[in-house]
């Protein structure tokens, strides 16, 4: 049973030294999801999942490891409570195992990568699997918003791109799965809002869950959409 979970943006540049120079910036970002995170484990999970997207669907349950090589840091961020041999974490899951280890987490974890296309129904039926794991779920689950915010963001502006993050920040505020099953997956790829599979993921776990919302942050630096959002 899903009884608490983490929603979390992926952007490197999350990472202080990815970020360099301006990881300042970005500190209110940590912040919020060091404060999201923390909330999952107040609720003490038997397992952790960390959720987000993939070039393809794959599922690390004893471990695993990602490198930040290729931004130039010598950084390797692993998952808790299993080996770091095998295939490497999606950027997204690694980005999350930093978020983790950050926290100093030591719960079992396993990983789960889908593709940013996945259907929805797909998606909402693993995530119902993956509530049923333990009796005592927690999520962590990594996801942009659109990436088409400002004249300068990595998809240029779309003058849909806030509406379609405001309607995101009010479903991850107030745990409305319904709102978050019916994500358009087309106007979400359009918007370059890679987190739609990995949200709908979360609404299948939490769906009769009974869990309630607090939205922690809610930006979009460098014309990207970043939601921090804690449900238990």
């Amino acid at each position: 049973m899903l009884v608490a979970a983490a929603v979390c943006p992926c952007p490197p540049l999350l990472v202080p030294e990815v970020a360099a120079g301006a990881a300042a910036e970005l500190e209110p970002l940590r912040a919020a999801c060091d404060e999201a995170l923390g909330v999952v484990l107040a609720a003490a999970p038997e397992l952790l999942v960390v959720v987000g997207t993939g070039p393809e669907a794959e599922v690390w349950t004893e471990g695993g490891a990602g490198s930040f090589h290729r931004y130039g840091v010598p950084l390797v961020a692993a998952l808790p409570g299993g080996r770091a041999e095998g295939p490497e974490l999606a950027p997204s899951l690694t980005v999350g195992a930093w978020l983790l280890g950050r926290a100093g987490v030591t719960v079992p974890t396993h990983a789960c990568a889908v593709p940013a296309d996945a259907p929805a129904d797909r998606m909402l039926g693993l995530g119902q699997g993956l509530a049923q794991l333990a009796d005592r779920v927690g999520l962590l689950v990594m996801g942009d918003g659109s990436a088409c915010r400002s004249l300068k963001a990595p998809g240029y502006l779309d003058e849909r791109a806030e509406g379609f993050d405001a309607g995101l920040a009010r479903a991850l505020g107030s745990a409305d799965t319904a709102a978050l099953a019916a994500l358009d997956a087309g106007l979400a790829a359009e918007l370059k809002a890679e987190g739609r599979a990995p949200w709908q993921v979360l609404a299948g776990a939490a769906e009769g869950a009974g869990l309630t919302a607090r939205l922690g942050y809610r930006d979009a630096p460098y014309g990207v959409g970043y939601l921090v959002a804690s449900w238990s």
